[in-house]
């Protein structure tokens, strides 16, 4: 008996599933902070089929509260657009679903600017040469930039570091 099931992979339609929770793709009325970045595979390229979900456990309001969800763009670009986020926290819990992935991936974005990131218990537990694929770099507008690489060398330029919550 096979041990895939419905809930690991999402098919050859997912843009079907971005009808649902279509209200979790607007900016929140307090939103503060953005976040742009592109979904890619292991050899660079964009997937412009997947999407990112994002979590803000903090924040109240919305159709869903504290969750936001991005259908990837042709160059696989995703914007988040966030409420303030909590010192020493994620500025969100994320997962990534695309296509070849038969279980959704699930990570975290800290900001490089957080007075309290060196305070994060969570990136304490990553090693020292990989949390740089966690950390959004700040831009010159004020933005932030975090790209998500599902695949690569496992160092501060290659796959973004995922969790394990099984």
């Amino acid at each position: 008996m096979s041990n895939i099931t419905t809930s690991q992979t999402i098919g050859p339609f997912p843009h079907e599933a971005w009808a649902w929770g279509v209200e979790a793709t607007k900016a929140p009325a307090n939103a503060a902070l953005v976040i742009e970045g592109r979904l890619l595979d292991g050899s660079g390229a964009p997937i412009n089929d997947g999407w990112v979900e994002a979590w803000t456990p903090d924040e109240a309001g919305g159709a869903i509260p504290g969750f936001r969800r991005v259908p990837s763009a042709e160059d696989g670009g995703f914007r988040l657009a966030l409420p303030p986020p909590v010192p020493g926290q994620p500025a969100a819990w994320v997962a990534v679903f695309a296509r070849g992935l038969l279980l959704h991936q699930f990570s975290a974005v800290f900001l490089e600017d957080d007075a309290a990131l060196a305070d994060s218990a969570l990136l304490a537990q990553v090693p020292a040469e990989r949390r740089a694929t966690l950390i959004a770099k700040k831009q010159g507008d004020g933005r932030y930039r975090w790209d998500i690489r599902l695949q690569g060398a496992a160092d501060a330029s290659g796959e973004t570091v995922f969790f394990d919550f099984a």
